[in-house]
């Protein structure tokens, strides 16, 4: 069968994977000029460096098995990292039980009910039952109101505003067991990352796909899907018409509706009814670390992000990269602003941060957009999200949502993305 995949992402690289080792041919159309998407990485005043940041943690197993099978294993790198949260005016060191007992901001009933929390999520095996509780109201029961206005409250609300008390318990719980997972005792966390970053596993499983006969078409996005007495018969890529038997979307299922016009109405509603929050995330080069912390969270009412990643004390890399997200709804009046207020901004905050830090350490700035960058999960995403098989014979989706509950990750991509290649052989011999 000749199936076409929308996006090349890590996701649409893997189904093709998937295709072609069970003898179907596959094209592959990326309206971008580079695979990879989210993990695609960009010339950052001459250093090659990922437009989000990645990290590896020890629970990626659909991850490391394709490491294995495509030779790579030996490019996985583990880092002791730290973790930092700064918290109105004062930075804490904190992620192990001394950090926790030593901070100031609780007290030790406040403390104590916060670690049982952690390690009851981390034991959690199943979260079906918790798909159906609120985030919010299911950590308040644990840890209690001061610690959640501590410790939780600006972190949902300066990624989800006002979605914050709308997230299913699953969707935070899974967040917090695979950080707990990561670590190499009680006292050290531990994350990986790929020597020569995300693009070593993009490059080889781009020469994957083309050593087995598939293609990939850069800046040649679908522009129409065409359907035929039920069934998909071809796609329209700038004005032409090539036929094939089957599409799989990996691109924001919110664009499926504009490419498949003949979907069902009442298909279609179900994917709008998915919300996402986008991101502008700050990118700075400084010419030493800000901090010791790989993660850096904050709380902090003069400070409106939720949190810093120095993502070269994870992969040791030089100079410092620094990410900053801002994940805002495009109703927020920051959206509007233009990309160097952002960075600007951000700036102006790492002086808080770090007392020594002055302008003159930022070597490099940027900033990217993406739209699609949150799933909104309220209670019962299981049931809200649509089937990857669509009502139209030979069309499948998936996208980031589908990693639900799980969190955003490249080992997410894969596991999806064989689900989505299973589901698609399945139906459409």
């Amino acid at each position: 069968m000749n199936f076409k995949i929308i996006g090349a992402g890590p996701m649409g690289l893997m189904a093709a994977m998937e295709l072609l080792k069970r003898g179907h041919e596959v094209d592959i159309h990326e309206r971008d000029d580079r695979i990879g998407g989210m993990s695609a990485t960009f010339d950052f005043d001459g250093l090659e460096i990922e437009r989000y940041y990645h990290f590896i943690c020890k629970t990626d197993y659909s991850l490391f098995e394709l490491l294995a099978e495509l030779g790579l294993s030996d490019k996985l790198r583990w880092t002791d990292t730290r973790m930092g949260f700064y918290y109105n005016g004062k930075l804490y060191r904190w992620g192990t039980p001394f950090a926790l007992l030593a901070f100031d901001g609780l007290g030790l009933i406040g403390k104590l009910r916060y670690g049982v929390h952690a390690m009851y999520a981390k034991g959690i095996k199943d979260w079906r039952p918790f798909d159906r509780m609120r985030a919010t109201e299911w950590i308040r029961r644990w840890v209690g109101d001061r610690a959640y206005n501590v410790l939780w409250k600006s972190l949902f609300e300066l990624k989800l505003f006002e979605h914050s008390e709308e997230i299913s318990a699953a969707w935070i719980g899974t967040r917090i067991k695979r950080v707990a997972l990561s670590r190499r005792n009680l006292m050290q966390e531990t994350m990986g990352y790929l020597e020569g970053g995300s693009a070593t596993l993009l490059e080889a499983m781009e020469r994957f796909i083309v050593e087995r006969g598939g293609r990939i078409h850069l800046k040649s996005g679908i522009d129409r899907v065409n359907v035929t007495d039920g069934r998909v018969s071809s796609v329209e890529v700038g004005g032409e018409q090539r036929r094939c038997q089957a599409v799989i979307s990996t691109a924001p299922i919110q664009y499926v509706p504009r490419l498949v016009p003949d979907l069902p109405a009442e298909f279609t509603a179900r994917i709008n009814r998915i919300k996402n929050i986008p991101v502008a995330c700050v990118i700075l080069k400084l010419k030493q670390p800000l901090s010791e912390n790989f993660w850096m969270n904050i709380n902090d009412a003069s400070i409106e992000i939720p949190g810093v990643i120095e993502y070269t004390n994870l992969n040791q890399m030089t100079p410092s990269v620094l990410y900053a997200p801002f994940y805002m709804p495009k109703t927020h009046p920051k959206w509007a602003h233009s990309n160097d207020e952002l960075i600007d901004e951000v700036i102006g905050y790492l002086a808080k941060l770090n007392p020594a830090f002055s302008a003159d350490w930022v070597l490099a700035r940027h900033c990217h957009r993406y739209d699609f960058a949150q799933t909104i999960c309220p209670p019962g995403f299981y049931d809200m999200l649509p089937p990857m098989e669509t009502p139209i014979a030979g069309l499948y989706m998936a996208d980031t949502s589908y990693y639900y509950p799980e969190d955003r990750s490249i080992n997410e991509s894969i596991a999806v993305a064989r689900q989505l290649a299973t589901s698609a052989i399945g139906t459409s011999i």
